[in-house]
Parts: structure tokens; sequence; C-alpha cells
């Protein structure tokens, strides 16, 4: 079925997080042998187990610095959850970088790099660089990124890119930045650029997760980002942020295509409790399948896909799209 093969492709190139959005959202309308298929990956019965050295094995290799790739410290850890952690590195003097894009980051592995695009969480204009990670006992990368310590090497991609940035949109005044799980990563970068509350009156940040453990960064989005020395004043006006949770008893419930149905994702903003093409502007990221979805509907509804070079009505992350 077209769900397997996806998640075996995205198995391949990225990461098991991305494996299981689909496949848990197709067990949803799967019947029969596909069922159970399904239910034999999700347990991770079916894809072979990658065996991998280490950290503490790959700590005691060179990091030797690339043409692409250089190699910077790990400043900070904190696991938030038994599934999610933020690390932050040191920044290179020469790294620039535009809100909502990605770099990639990684660790030795048989004398050769071990890579995955991380979403920079961090500002900017930060002095750090901040990601968001799952925890996956047989990801290839993050099996052993999990365990990193303050102090440890990791390997950091000389060039950031990606389409999850303002230059590829069009100008408008509601900004709606839809995430689920870490996609919420490169939304945390924007909400922290005072650049965007300039090109926006308002912006909705909704972020759909399992459990409410999983509400990353859920405080200071909850405070308005009060005490963000660049953004509070903007952002007490103009930011708004609503948590949804899937699996368990929360105030707001369900996925982001009810809150859309329903007009409950309009709530908090002036102007209609539907998307209009002519001043919003829609920001996807997260799982495949919540992409796809959304995006089929908002063209839909006359909305433009942009990109870097041709800005639209709204933007996805198309590196990590199949």
């Amino acid at each position: 079925m077209k769900s397997h093969y996806d998640a075996f492709l995205l198995w391949i190139l990225f990461d098991w997080q991305a494996v299981q959005d689909i496949l848990e959202e197709a067990v949803d309308v799967a019947t029969g042998s596909e069922y159970v298929t399904l239910m034999k990956i999700i347990r991770n019965e079916s894809f072979p187990v990658v065996e991998l050295p280490s950290l503490q094995s790959a700590a005691t290799k060179s990091f030797e610095p690339t043409a692409a790739l250089s190699v910077k410290v790990v400043k900070r850890v904190k696991h938030l959850t038994d599934r999610l952690f933020v690390f932050s590195i040191t920044r290179p003097a020469s790294f620039r970088f535009r809100s909502g894009e990605f770099v990639m980051v990684g660790l030795p592995n048989d004398g050769r790099p071990l890579l995955r695009a991380y979403s920079i969480a961090s500002p900017s204009c930060g002095d750090e660089l901040e990601f968001l990670s799952v925890k996956i006992e047989q990801g290839p990368l993050t099996s052993r990124l999990q365990h990193i310590r303050e102090g440890d090497p990791v390997y950091l991609g000389r060039k950031p890119t990606g389409t999850m940035v303002t230059d590829a949109l069009l100008p408008g005044r509601r900004l709606f930045l839809l995430a689920t799980g870490t996609g919420i990563a490169p939304f945390m970068s924007l909400v922290r650029d005072p650049d965007v509350y300039k090109r926006f009156s308002e912006i909705v940040l909704v972020h759909s997760v399992r459990n409410t453990p999983d509400l990353a960064y859920r405080d200071p989005l909850e405070g308005q980002l009060a005490g963000d020395p660049l953004v509070q004043d903007e952002a007490l006006v103009q930011f708004h942020y609503l948590p949804t949770v899937t699996r368990e008893s929360f105030r707001t419930q369900g996925r982001i295509g009810r809150l859309i149905e329903s007009g409950r994702l309009f709530e908090q903003v002036s102007g209609p409790a539907r998307f209009v093409p002519e001043t919003d502007r829609v920001m996807l990221c997260g799982s495949m399948a919540m992409i796809k979805d959304h995006a089929a509907n908002l063209e839909r509804c006359g909305f433009a896909e942009g990109s870097n070079a041709k800005p639209g009505q709204f933007v996805i992350e198309r590196a990590f799209v199949g």
C-alpha cells in the first residue's frame, strides 16, 4: 500500500518519527492484512534494526571538518519527555540563516558523517543554535544523539536552507503557523523574529500533538513570549497560541483539520472564520500526511504554494515531503 511505501522511503532518508506519523494515521482507515502490516511496522517488527556504534564509541573518533561541515560544541541539553529533547550548540561567527530554515546536524559513523536535517528553533539573531529532536531507539542518528551532553562535539552543516521562510510568502495580514509534533521547531524561530511582526498584523501558532507532555515550548508560548528581549511587546498584541491534543483530555482536542472546520482555529483573531487567500498566509510543518492534506485543501480554496523563487500564499518544507 502507498502508506507502507512512503514510510519505507522516509525510514531510509530521514527518521522513524516521520514514519510513525504516517502509519498511525493510516491505521485509522486500514483493514485486514493492511492493518496487520501497519501495526507490525509501528511496533518495529518489520523494518530491520540498524546496529550502530554507541555515542561513547563515536566520541573517541575524531571529528574532522569538511568543506560542507563544521564541528561545534554542545552548549546545553534539556530532556523534555522520554520522547523529546532540546539541544543547543555554538553558533559559528560566519553562520547566517533566515528564521525557519534547516541545517544538517550529525555524528560520525564508521568514519563518515551520519547526518539528519534539523530545523533551527532559535531566532536568527541568537548566539547559539537550538534544535528540537525526538528520541527513537532504533533511529540511525537519534538513537545516539539523544545521549549527547554539554561539551560533546557534533557536526553542523555550513549552509542552511529551506522554504519555511517569510521570503517565500506574499505580503498578508494574518499568518497561520500549523504544526504537528516536532514541526513546531522552525516556528519557534519565526515567532521570535521581529521582522515577522512587521510583516503581519496577527500571528497564530497551532501545535497539534498526541499527548500533553509533547507540547514543547508550551510555557513561553502560553505566556505570549513574555520576557523575550526582541518581540515581547509585539507578541503581547499580535501573537496567538493554540495547542491541541489528540489522545487525551485537554482544553482543546482534535486534529488541526477539525479546528479549521469548527472555526475554533480562528476564534482568537479578527476577520473571517476561514482562510482567505487575499489576506491570509499559511505555513505547514509536521507529518507528511498533515502537510499533504492541508496543502490540497488550501489549493482548493484558491491558495498558491510559494517558494524562494516565486512567493505565494502558503509554504511547506519540501525537503521533508515526499
